[in-house]
């Protein structure tokens, strides 16, 4: 089974990612609070099947993020989560490499459609 990094500021997105991808079999979860966290994940090992990173983040957001991942691990799968309204920087991340991503609050099929989509 896929091995998955939830990357959010928020415990509680976190734990509701999880919950949701715990429904459908996912089992393999590695957690990050800020973009700083997920890079250091990136560094200390073999990386995640899959990352969801939110983009508005305390000490390094999700864009300064991707862009070290990407440096990191050219090929990680990488779905960004949004808020409402940023757009633009959603069509950044695109344009860095993300796969695709998910407007929170999202419903537990998108985001389940979204792993599954890109997981293959």
């Amino acid at each position: 089974m896929a091995k998955i990094l939830i990357v959010d500021d928020a415990a509680f997105m976190r734990m509701m990612i999880r919950e949701n991808l715990k429904k459908d079999g996912f089992t393999d979860f590695a957690e990050a609070a800020n973009g700083e966290e997920a890079v250091a994940a990136f560094r200390a090992g073999p990386p995640p099947d899959l990352t969801l990173l939110d983009i508005t983040m305390p000490v390094m957001d999700g864009l300064a993020a991707l862009k070290e991942i990407r440096a990191i691990a050219p090929d990680a799968k990488v779905v960004m989560c949004s808020a409402m309204g940023q757009e633009n920087m959603v069509i950044e991340a695109i344009k860095l490499g993300a796969l695709d991503f998910i407007v929170k609050p999202f419903k537990p099929e998108r985001l389940l459609q979204t792993v599954k989509g890109v997981l293959g």
